[in-house]
C-alpha cells in the first residue's frame, strides 16, 4: 500500500476528528492519536486525554491511555513512546501513516461527534516542542554575534548590535517562562500524587492503631506500611529530623 502524503494525512485528521492542525508534528501530544482510536471503538477515556498538552509529561499521560487501549484491544503495535513525544515530523509521520491504515481497516463507517466526545475541550496543541527549542537557541547565538560584530564596528553594525540582542534577550525570557510553567506542571504533579500517599498513610495508621488495641494485626497493612515507610540509597531521613506533623494537611 502506498504511504499516504503529510497534507492528505492532515486533512483526513482534521475532517475526522475536526481539528485544526496545521504540522504531523503536533499529533506527538499523543491527544489525536488516542481520539483517532476513539473514533473506532467509542469507549476510550476521552476525560483523561489532554488534547491540548503543552508539555511532555502531559504527551506521555496521553500515551499511557493509548497503550491501555492497545493492552485492552490486543493490538499487537509496539508504541514508540520515547521518539513520538519528541514532536519530531518523521518519528510521528510513520506512526501517524500506521494509525491512517488501522482505522481503514477497522472504522465501522458509524457517525462520531469528536467535539461531543472530548466535551469541548480545547485542542490548541503546539506545533512542534524541540525544534521550538533550537530555534530559540539559533536565534539567541545569532543576537549575541551581531551584538559582538556590532561593537566592532559601530557605523556599519550599530543598528544590527542595538536589536539582535534585545531580541535573544526576549527569547530567552520566553524560554524561560515556558520553562517555569512546566515546573509548576511538575510541582502539581508531586504534590498530588505526595497527597494521595499521606491519606493512604494516615489511613493504615489508624486502622493499625484499631486493630492493635484489640489485640489483632493485619500482615497487609504492615507490608503497606513497610513500601510507604522504605528509602532508597541515598535519600535516608536525616538523624534529628522533625517528625511529619499528623495535623498537617497538603
Amino acid at each position: 500500500m502506498a504511504a499516504v502524503s503529510r497534507s492528505d494525512l492532515l486533512s483526513w485528521l482534521n475532517e475526522l476528528l475536526q481539528l485544526n492542525y496545521t504540522k504531523v508534528e503536533q499529533c506527538g501530544t499523543g491527544g489525536a492519536y488516542c481520539q483517532v482510536l476513539d473514533s473506532i471503538y467509542g469507549d476510550l477515556p476521552m476525560q483523561r486525554v489532554k488534547m491540548n498538552a503543552k508539555h511532555e509529561y502531559e504527551f506521555v499521560a496521553n500515551f499511557k491511555v493509548m497503550q491501555n487501549v492497545f493492552k485492552a484491544k490486543k493490538i499487537d503495535k509496539p508504541i514508540p513512546v520515547e521518539k513520538l513525544v519528541k514532536c519530531k515530523m518523521q518519528d510521528n509521520l510513520e506512526f501517524l501513516q500506521w494509525i491512517k491504515r488501522f482505522w481503514d481497516s477497522n472504522y465501522g463507517g458509524q457517525g462520531y461527534d469528536p467535539v461531543a466526545r472530548r466535551r469541548g475541550a480545547p485542542t490548541d496543541s503546539p506545533a512542534t516542542i524541540a525544534p521550538l527549542a533550537g530555534s530559540r537557541s539559533g536565534s539567541a547565538s545569532l543576537g549575541v554575534g551581531a551584538g559582538r560584530s556590532g561593537g566592532k564596528t559601530p557605523i556599519s553594525g550599530h543598528r544590527a548590535g542595538s536589536t539582535q540582542p534585545n531580541e535573544a534577550v526576549q527569547a530567552l525570557q520566553a524560554q524561560l517562562r515556558e520553562m517555569s510553567t512546566h515546573m509548576e506542571g511538575l510541582e502539581k504533579e508531586r504534590d498530588f500524587y505526595f497527597s494521595k500517599l499521606r491519606d493512604i498513610e494516615i489511613l493504615a495508621q489508624q486502622q493499625m492503631e484499631s486493630l492493635e488495641a484489640e489485640g489483632k494485626d493485619d500482615e497487609t497493612l504492615r507490608e503497606i506500611q513497610k513500601i510507604l515507610y522504605s528509602t532508597e540509597d541515598g535519600f535516608e531521613v536525616p538523624e534529628g529530623a522533625a517528625p511529619i506533623d499528623e495535623e498537617e494537611t497538603f
